[in-house]
């Protein structure tokens, strides 16, 4: 069965033909049919939907229109700050603590009539690719259940591909929503830096850190996009314009564009994913799309600068939790005793990793040969994108090198992992924006995404080449 989109939703619901306290309860019981094996959540937060969706219905019954994503259920990532709602980062640091505030992105999609069924579950404070470093366990592929969905954000990206939840948010700070997006067989958008706010998104890496949606189709991610972008005073990143119009270039077509073929993108993906990105150019061709040819030669450094730069920053953002202000505290003789031994519980092996090379890179004497030395790199790939996208319109690349992997199989070895987000992790030291869409099949019969990047805020021309793959692949 298909399911249904957010666009037919919220128009059933809108127009009264469809219940939205009807639709909360199809999902939910897909929840309770499946949750128990995939873990996709932290917190179903049933009661609380249950409330919000008979109050949507009685005020559709009452003549008003409660917005454009009237009755939408959505799955929030456990790092948005939702009011009264425990928020974990999927860490032990932060178990038990309730914001006192909504992220901006949730008050918007509140405001426009979604539903929320609950908090997803994370790698812990966003650091991973393959929701394996939870605090609570991890989560499992809904579409083969010994594999990974990917990470970040891969609680919102198995929410979404099991039908827990017509959409989801997350996190994307190098890759956490396009690749775990990719793994599921899902859409997922990351957008130019600054389009939607941070204001209550707990940060990981402040310069990259970017929040989006997971959808089953195209015209889906268009809808949440112009729902959540859009200026906000909140947040100093902001860019101050009004929110994105893009489901009206869906239609629009690829006739004249060019697309743009990275000839020196790094080795390494799996031969049936290279395949797929082959079909990709060739069906984007056939609807009259130009390919062209660039390079991108600093492509290659993106990954080494960013474990520089994002554990430096994270390093920062972290020093927060000290067990004084929110969060868990473990009493100990004198305050710095006290300092270590909350951080030495509370995090997680993964999390206490970067945080050291963070504050090494960060260090007197070593500042400048490391994460100097990474800034420097991220201004030379941003001016290789310049000199790509003088060229090209877009560009296509993998979104992750290969498919689904089996749990526990890149668990011993953090290089391994850190390989997974080779593909998407340029975008986000220069702030452009990003999604993968699925794109048939590779090794196993697993899905394989096809990434289509842009020049800052590209977003318009993104999602029609977006959709004319999402046309190709049907």
């Amino acid at each position: 069965m298909t399911p249904r989109t957010a666009v037919d939703t919220a128009a059933g619901v809108r127009s009264g033909s469809l219940r939205a306290a009807d639709v909360l309860e199809e999902h939910l019981a897909r929840v309770a049919s499946r949750e128990a094996e995939i873990h996709a959540f932290n917190l179903v937060t049933q009661d609380a939907a249950r409330a919000r969706a008979a109050d949507i219905d009685r005020r559709v019954a009452a003549g008003e229109d409660p917005g454009p994503l009237a009755g939408v259920t959505i799955a929030l990532k456990d790092n948005l700050c939702t009011r009264g709602v425990p928020t974990t980062c999927s860490s032990r640091i932060l178990e038990g603590w309730k914001p006192p505030y909504d992220a901006s992105v949730v008050e918007r999609l509140a405001a426009a009539g979604a539903v929320f069924v609950g908090k997803t579950n994370l790698d812990e404070f966003a650091m991973g690719s393959s929701t394996e470093n939870s605090a609570f366990g991890p989560t499992r592929n809904p579409l083969d259940t010994s594999r990974v969905p990917g990470g970040s954000s891969g609680g919102s990206a198995a929410a979404v591909a099991a039908d827990f939840a017509t959409v989801a948010i997350g996190s994307d700070t190098g890759g956490s929503i396009r690749q775990p997006a990719a793994l599921c067989g899902v859409v997922g958008v990351k957008p130019t830096y600054g389009a939607v706010s941070r204001y209550g998104l707990i940060a990981f890496a402040s310069s990259l850190d970017q929040i989006g949606p997971f959808t089953h189709t195209v015209e889906d991610a268009a809808l949440l996009m112009e729902v959540i972008s859009g200026h906000d005073a909140r947040d100093s990143t902001s860019i101050p314009q009004p929110a994105m119009q893009l489901r009206q270039e869906l239609g629009k077509g690829v006739e004249g564009l060019r697309i743009g073929r990275i000839t020196d993108l790094p080795a390494g993906a799996d031969p049936g994913i290279m395949a797929r990105l082959d079909a990709a150019f060739a069906a984007l061709e056939a609807q009259g799309a130009s390919i062209v040819d660039v390079q991108v030669p600093a492509f290659t450094y993106g990954l080494t600068a960013y474990y520089l730069v994002a554990p430096a920053e994270a390093s920062s953002n972290l020093a927060r939790y000290d067990g004084v202000r929110f969060g868990m505290r473990v009493e100990a003789p004198d305050t710095n005793a006290m300092y270590s031994a909350t951080r030495a519980a509370g995090f997680g092996d993964e999390v206490k990793r970067r945080i050291m090379i963070g504050t090494y890179a960060l260090s007197a004497g070593y500042f400048d040969a490391y994460y100097g030395k990474a800034l420097k790199i991220r201004r030379l790939i941003a001016n290789d994108f310049a000199a790509a996208y003088a060229k090209a319109d877009v560009l296509l690349t993998p979104t992750a090198p290969t498919v689904a992997f089996e749990l526990g199989s890149k668990g011993d070895n953090p290089l391994a992992m850190y390989l997974c987000d080779t593909y998407t992790i340029p975008t986000n030291l220069v702030g452009h924006p990003a999604m993968s869409v699925p794109f048939g099949t590779a090794e196993l019969g697993l899905p394989a995404g096809v990434q289509i990047m842009a020049p800052t805020l590209g977003e318009p021309v993104m999602f029609r080449v977006a959709a004319a793959l999402e046309e190709a692949a049907k």
